[in-house]
C-alpha cells in the first residue's frame, strides 16, 4: 500500500487467500470472514488440497450460517489429507476407534480381575471367620480377628535398645 491509499482512508488488508493467489481482496470477499490475513498457513493447506475455485464452490454451496462450520471442517480434512494423502481424516478415525475397542477390551480385563480379586478376598474372610468361630466352638485360641492394644505402639513411651544405645 502506498502513501496515497492510506491517505484516502482505505485501511483494507487482503484476507489470506487474495494475498496468497494475489490478487485484489475487496470488502465482498467471500473467503475473507474465513481466511484473515494473519492465518495464510490455513489457507495454502486448503488450497494445496482443493484447490480456490472448489474451496469457494463449497462455501458458497452451504448457508450463510454453517460456512464457519464448514471452512473449518476442510481446513481439518485438509491437513488431515496433507499428513495422510490416502485415507485422509477417515484414517484418523479409524485409528481412533481402534485405540476406543482396545481400551474396552482393557477394561473388560480390568472388570473381570477386580471380580476375581473380589471372590478371593471374599474367600479369605470367610476362611478366617470360619477359623475364628471354629476356635470359639473349641473352647477358645490364640487366634483372633478382634483388636489387641497390648502391642500398641506408642510414640511417646517407646524405648528400644540397639547395640547397648537407648533410643
Amino acid at each position: 500500500m502506498g502513501l496515497d491509499s492510506v491517505a484516502r482512508g482505505r485501511t483494507h488488508q487482503p484476507c489470506a487467500a487474495c494475498r496468497m493467489l494475489r490478487r485484489r481482496c475487496d470488502s465482498s470477499c467471500i473467503l475473507a470472514p474465513y481466511f484473515p490475513c494473519d492465518e495464510i498457513d490455513k489457507f495454502a493447506k486448503v488450497h494445496k488440497v482443493f484447490g480456490a475455485s472448489n474451496v469457494i464452490k463449497m462455501i458458497q454451496m452451504v448457508e450463510e450460517r454453517n460456512r464457519e462450520d464448514a471452512v473449518k471442517a476442510l481446513v481439518y480434512e485438509a491437513t488431515a489429507r496433507i499428513r495422510d494423502p490416502v485415507y485422509g481424516s477417515t484414517g484418523a478415525i479409524c485409528r481412533l476407534q481402534k485405540m476406543v475397542q482396545e481400551l474396552k477390551m482393557q477394561l473388560e480385563s480390568m472388570e473381570a480381575r477386580v471380580m476375581e480379586l473380589q471372590q478371593q478376598r471374599d474367600q479369605f474372610w470367610g476362611i478366617l471367620l470360619n477359623v475364628d468361630l471354629l476356635s470359639s466352638i473349641n473352647g477358645g485360641s490364640n487366634f483372633s480377628l478382634d483388636f489387641d492394644d497390648s502391642m500398641a505402639y506408642d510414640p511417646v513411651n517407646f524405648t528400644a535398645e540397639c547395640n547397648g544405645w537407648i533410643i
